[in-house]
């Protein structure tokens, strides 16, 4: 148990946590969420001991094994396999003595060691961890490579995967998803699911907590509110929480103007003084409830050129990638498109696959290998690297970066516009150095606003961006008139601003017929093919001695016991799914019973309005629980199945 009493928490000058409490159980899987700057981050620091609270006390079961994501990673010339098996420290301890023991000839301890390295699951080690990496979107051919060999992205994904390694009673993760493609994303997902500890999550990615998270910690005025339910369940709890509050805050405020009415009309007659005096004291008790702003503090628009061109662009039998001096790396061929205004596309496909490549090529950034690029005589192009950030000018301050865009433009005009993206007063003129990644990626999305494109390429825009930023430029793509084309892990972000996808898989773009829960399903397919195909391989190396007597019958004895196996899962599946539709049956006539509007106005039904949101809450968490049980089972089944079909 993890459990924050009466805590206070300062850094410098800013208060962040006053009289806080928090109680998290063994096994919650909490999302972490808040502005940017409210303290989730010190949160961290507090578990983990690298913070002290100013007041207050924190108490953590003992004995518990806390495993936390790291921010920044050495560039060292270990392999990275190599790396995460460090992130078990009792392993690699063990490991040193036996080979000490091995050295001195101490067959006693070298047979103790074993016994000690075969508890921690050691000698299975090399392979989960391989497993991790390759989850993570790394090749087998990458996992002997040294760490200094990736860039600081994918360093950081080294370290995501040397973090789930290390063994853990409590998950610290923040923001693990910056770094990761949709695929990845998707991996440490079920990954997470699986965790039997308990996981502190912060993040700014809505899908993500809410396919990870039964519980949701929000940052909220100096206070923690742990609310039950994945994010979209806070969401809405926390909506109809905050309109209640405010009709209540109108009541008061009514009830309020009714006395000050009162005692300005009587304090001063005699034969009403008391009763005046007797309406002060009640208003001086009466505490202000405070009317909740739940409006995003961003709010901007993307402006489309005023003419366009039809098509926009075109690719004709194109080879998209990289020329160096060893010659041409072709990753998409015969690639032919016409982009039409209004047309709004979403990427998908695996790592490594070419997405990246393929905006590029459209911007030119990256010359077309062979065929042809052309471009529409009224083309403006706005685009978002991934690495965007690092194009600012760290000693300029937003107001000159978009000055230096438009020299001729009003003052005014500038601090207006770079409100909407959260910079107002002095922000404007503050140095881009001192920013966050936050801050520096929204300035970065600013700039490509105020281009006025027709065609906006964004090549993950949604790292480093809190939620409500990432939904401020949900909003903004959604209403902005021009073509868009968007790489993301955002799914949230993807579905409400693209209208098709397309496919950048086995060196081609293809248009792809299905939705994102489709998508989720091909590479599940893919994966399984791969597998089958590598289980082949296998096979065919083993030769003719598989077919061997002796093999035979461990085939058909290990066959027997998969097909055991299979029993008591499908038991569990099928119960699970049953569970499912008992819950989902019972859950459609709680929400069909908060759908009386009554329930939020009439101030006798309150109870049975408190009842009923506690009640759906506790249904939601119950059916994802049971869906990932199903999946579980599903999951094991398939795998089992795979295996008695190889065998």
């Amino acid at each position: 148990m993890i459990a924050l009493r009466q805590v206070s928490l300062q850094r410098g000058t800013q208060s962040l946590l006053d009289a806080a409490d928090l109680t998290l159980h063994a096994g919650y899987k909490a999302g972490i969420v808040g502005a940017n700057g409210t303290g989730k981050s010190s949160l961290f620091g507090l578990l983990l001991g690298e913070l002290s609270p100013d007041r207050g006390e924190l108490e953590m079961s003992g004995g518990q094994r806390i495993a936390h994501m790291a921010q920044e990673v050495e560039a060292l010339e270990r392999s990275i396999v190599d790396y995460v098996l460090d992130g078990d420290r009792a392993l690699r301890d063990a490991e040193a003595a036996l080979a000490e023991a091995q050295a001195r000839g101490n067959a006693h301890r070298e047979a103790e060691l074993h016994g000690t390295i075969e508890s921690l699951d050691g000698y299975s080690a090399p392979a989960r961890a391989a497993q991790l990496l390759v989850g993570l979107g790394f090749g087998q051919a990458d996992l002997d490579r040294p760490l200094a060999a990736f860039s600081g992205g994918w360093r950081m994904r080294v370290n995501l995967a040397r973090t789930l390694f290390t063994p853990s009673d409590v998950l610290l993760l923040d923001e693990p998803t910056n770094h990761l493609d949709l695929d990845a994303l998707l991996w440490l997902e079920q990954w997470l699911s699986r965790y039997p500890g308990t996981l502190l999550l912060i993040s700014h990615d809505r899908d993500f907590l809410d396919a990870v998270c039964d519980h949701i910690v929000h940052f909220d005025q100096r206070s923690l509110v742990l609310y039950r339910g994945n994010y979209t369940t806070f969401e809405r709890t926390r909506a109809e929480k905050l309109a209640l509050q405010q009709a209540e805050a109108a009541k008061q405020q009514a009830r309020k103007a009714e006395i000050e009415r009162f005692v300005a009309r009587f304090r001063y007659k005699a034969t009403k003084a008391r009763q005046a005096q007797s309406r002060l004291k009640m208003l001086e008790r009466m505490g202000d409830i405070a009317v909740a702003h739940a409006d995003s503090p961003f709010h901007f628009s993307i402006p489309a050129a005023d003419k366009v061109s039809h098509p926009l662009l075109v690719l004709d039998d194109a080879a998209l990638g990289y020329r160096d001096a060893t010659g041409e790396t072709r990753q998409l061929e015969g690639v032919n498109l016409a982009l039409q205004p209004g047309q709004r596309i979403g990427l998908l496909g695996p790592n490594g696959a070419g997405k990246s490549t393929l905006i590029k090529s459209l911007t030119t950034e990256l010359p077309l290998l062979a065929g042809h690029r052309v471009a529409g005589e009224h083309l403006s192009i706005g685009y978002f690297a991934q690495h965007q950030l690092e194009g600012l000018d760290l000693s300029a301050t937003p107001f000159l970066h978009v000055q230096r865009l438009s020299p001729t433009v009003a003052d005014a005009e500038i601090r207006r516009f770079l409100g909407g993206f959260g910079f107002h007063g002095d922000d404007v003129f503050a140095e881009v150095e001192r920013f966050s990644g936050g801050e520096k990626a929204r300035l970065a999305l600013a700039l490509v606003a105020w281009q006025r494109p027709n065609l906006l390429l964004l090549d993950e825009p949604t790292n480093h961006l809190d939620l409500e930023m990432r939904e401020a430029l949900t909003e903004a793509l959604a209403s902005f008139e021009g073509a868009v084309i968007v790489v993301s892990h955002d799914r949230h972000l993807l579905r409400a601003t693209v209208d098709e996808f397309w496919r950048v898989a086995d060196h081609r773009v293809t248009p792809f017929d299905g939705d994102l829960d489709d998508y989720r399903a091909w590479l599940k397919s893919r994966l399984e093919e791969q597998r089958r195909e590598a289980r082949a391989d296998k096979a065919e190396r083993q030769g003719d001695d598989a077919g061997s007597k002796e093999d035979r019958k461990a085939s058909r004895r290990a066959a027997a016991e998969l097909r055991d196996k299979l029993r008591p899962l499908k038991r569990d599946r099928d119960r699970a799914e049953r569970d499912m539709e008992k819950t989902q049956a019972t859950l459609d006539e709680v929400e069909a019973a908060l759908g009386d509007a009554d329930l939020y106005t009439d101030e006798a039904r309150k109870d049975e309005l408190n009842a009923q949101l506690a009640r759906r809450g506790e249904l939601a968490t119950r059916l994802e629980e049971l869906e990932q049980q199903w999946l579980a089972a599903e999951e094991a089944l398939e795998r089992l199945e795979a295996e008695l079909q190889a065998s």
